[in-house]
């Protein structure tokens, strides 16, 4: 009886499902943006997920920087 069960695996697998849906996109923006893509693991904390969107809408980019600098 202490074997993993098929409705056990569902979830587990809707988990990393539902992880993955949150965390891969962020991390897309902010290697996208010039930043880690490490730090789109925070759009899962509650709480971060908030301040990691503000902290992009009013930080400079370093990709801004860069252009800026080619320019």
């Amino acid at each position: 009886m202490n074997s993993i069960g098929i409705p056990e695996l569902f979830i587990v697998v809707v988990v990393i499902g539902a992880w993955l849906s949150v965390v891969w996109p962020a991390a897309r923006v902010c290697s996208r943006l010039g930043y880690s893509p490490w730090i789109g693991a925070l759009a899962i904390v509650p709480g971060a997920n908030l301040l990691l969107l503000w902290w992009l809408a009013y930080t400079r980019w370093p990709i801004q920087a860069a252009t800026r600098r080619i320019v």
